[in-house]
């Protein structure tokens, strides 16, 4: 990739192709590698601190190239610790990222779209409309930029944007961040959420190790359809079929995401349609609470219903658990994200 004055970025780039970019230049291979460590497993944001190559070699590739690491543009503190970060794109726009601390657990939601084109009736990134695909590097930026790096131990592509929507570059990235010469990240700490895109779909599970959850928030396809126009691309009906034919351990969990809506997915028919659409099924259902906001018709559910909810289909074999609300004070909670509305 490159920026818009046509420098290389070195961040998204992989090992191999930066012992080409090297060579390229006229350095030896090693290069290529001592480039890599210092991008990815010390964070070196310039090019002129890779002391390891010599004065000729850093001159050439500071001529091409820029290493990709840009500072976070805006930053917003929860009352329970949850920070939210706006991070620039080299294309000109814009993302959210968010921390979320939680004792040794600390986990950060990243986006992988500026907007999104999925268009969830209950969600602000939908409302904002699609501006363009984050590259590998942009979406890498939002973890190598983070002043908590070194605390994170846990990645969820949970922010803006539809992972399948821009599956080179998400799968390019979880790559990199496995990488040896990186933060050598186990996949299983690494959670890619999706509303579920024909063709899409398979190639990730086939081509990756890491944990999937799929956006349910109704097993009635007509409610489903309602709450997200991707059930007529996909049916969920179509993506349950195709997750029973791969094998889901411990090793990979799948979970299902229902976020809980009052009269409208909350009911004991709804409950039986959980049932009967994942019985069988090696998986956990994580209930959201709704956060609202301003422009959307849509109510939460009520805490007695949400917890009566869990119980009943813990009862009947679903493994199920509630997820609680973090960063809804700064606009940062599930649902809440959007670049234009950062105060």
């Amino acid at each position: 990739m490159t920026d818009g004055g046509g420098l290389h970025i070195l961040l998204g780039m992989s090992g191999a192709e930066l012992v080409s970019l090297a060579k390229s230049l006229g350095m030896p291979s090693y290069a290529g590698r001592q480039i890599a460590d210092r991008l990815y497993r010390q964070r070196t944001t310039t090019i002129d601190a890779m002391t390891e190559l010599s004065k000729e070699a850093r001159r050439r590739l500071g001529e091409q190239c820029l290493t990709g690491i840009m500072p976070y543009a805006e930053r917003e503190c929860s009352a329970d610790g949850t920070v939210k970060y706006l991070f620039p794109t080299y294309a000109g726009g814009a993302v959210e990222t968010v921390f979320i601390p939680d004792g040794e657990r600390a986990t950060l939601c990243v986006s992988c779209q500026t907007g999104c084109k999925m268009n969830c009736s209950f969600c602000r990134t939908g409302k904002q409309g699609f501006s363009g695909n984050l590259t590998a590097g942009d979406i890498l930026n939002q973890i190598y930029a983070l002043p908590e790096t070194e605390r994170l131990t846990n990645i969820v592509f949970m922010g803006q944007g539809e992972p399948m929507d821009n599956l080179d570059n998400v799968l390019k990235a979880t790559e990199l961040l496995q990488a040896s010469y990186g933060l050598g990240m186990s996949p299983k700490r690494i959670t890619i959420s999706t509303c579920g895109i024909r063709n899409k779909l398979k190639r990730f599970i086939e081509e990756s190790n890491c944990p999937l959850a799929i956006s349910l928030h109704s097993a009635r396809p007509d409610i489903r359809r309602r709450l997200m126009p991707a059930e007529a691309g996909m049916p969920i009906t179509e993506i349950v079929a195709l997750l029973r034919t791969y094998d889901w351990s411990h090793q990979r969990r799948l979970t299902f995401e229902y976020t809980m809506f009052r009269g409208v997915n909350d009911s004991a028919e709804d409950i039986g349609a959980i049932v009967r659409l994942l019985r069988g099924l090696d998986c956990r259902v994580n209930l959201i609470r709704f956060h609202e906001f301003e422009g959307c018709d849509f109510r939460c559910s009520d805490e007695r219903t949400i917890e009566t909810f869990a119980e009943r289909l813990n009862g009947k074999g679903i493994q199920t658990t509630v997820r609680r609300s973090r960063g809804e004070d700064i606009k940062a909670a599930c649902g809440l994200l959007a670049t234009k509305g950062f105060s």
